[in-house]
């Protein structure tokens, strides 16, 4: 792989992982459009690091407010603090996604080798970000989060493990669904995602080391893990002041065209 094509998936990657697009989808269309070969699972995996270490960076002051606030929690065995109960619920939202991802890791993977798949996804990301929207009432805080939010919006999460359905588009739909305002919706899915990215990001680096597939390509490598890094952090940093005042149509409008795109090339192709 050149640096050029590198630093463009590293983008890819670090932009569409946080904005309600789908990243999976992405990472399937786009090389599948280009005829480019598959990248590696040794670019994949740094990559990953690199959207990992994009949304650690941005929220860590929160993550250590949160993981004291859950460690007080247990000394006085009292959640009336509502960063200690915005702790758990992150806990609980996890647990769906690292199940289902354990149980079905085999059949998930073969989806990624199905673009047709992806794209029919992408249609139905822009789907329920539209219904999001126009049924979402916009009226809690995330000091107001409960164990079913958690839950409803960890189930979501799970789900969008499949190829073109948006991770962050499924939770902060599933959020407003639950009647969050927009910004905390968005908070919420961009805490819920670190402990799956981390946590993936991490399977990945473990097989790459069985592989023995490291630093051949050191250059793009470094190049991708930065083009991911920076890109996702300028997304998050962008998204949660998009939603304070605008909608999520555009990025429903968006999924729908290139989904639909892709289906029509696909058709063509044969």
């Amino acid at each position: 792989m050149d640096l050029l094509r590198a630093i463009l998936l590293g983008i890819l990657q670090g932009a569409t992982e946080f904005l309600p697009v789908s990243s999976s989808g992405h990472l399937v269309l786009v090389p599948w459009l280009l005829d480019w070969p598959a990248p590696g699972l040794a670019f994949d995996t740094i990559v990953h690091w690199g959207t990992a270490v994009a949304v650690v960076a941005y929220f860590w002051r929160d993550w250590v407010i949160l993981i004291r606030a859950a460690f007080r929690s247990l000394r006085t065995r009292s959640l009336a603090d509502a960063n200690a109960r915005l702790a758990w619920c992150l806990v609980l939202g996890t647990v769906p996604a690292a199940l289902l991802g354990y149980a079905l890791e085999d059949w998930f993977e073969a989806m990624f080798s199905r673009p047709v798949a992806a794209a029919a996804f992408l249609m139905v990301t822009a789907g329920i970000l539209t219904a999001a929207e126009y049924w979402g009432r916009h009226q809690r805080g995330l000091d107001t989060l409960t164990w079913r939010d958690a839950l409803l919006i960890g189930l979501a999460q799970a789900a969008a493990i499949l190829p073109g359905l948006s991770r962050s588009g499924a939770t902060i739909a599933a959020g407003l669904g639950r009647s969050l305002e927009r910004e905390p919706a968005a908070r919420f899915s961009f805490l819920l995602a670190t402990p799956v990215i981390l946590g993936a990001g991490l399977l990945q680096m473990i097989d790459l080391v069985q592989a023995g597939d490291l630093v051949s390509h050191a250059p793009t490598l470094v190049a991708g893990f930065l083009a991911a890094a920076l890109a996702g952090w300028g997304c998050i940093h962008f998204l949660l002041r998009y939603l304070q005042r605008r909608r999520l149509y555009p990025f429903a409008l968006y999924c729908a065209v290139v989904g639909l795109v892709c289906l029509l090339i696909a058709a063509v192709r044969g």
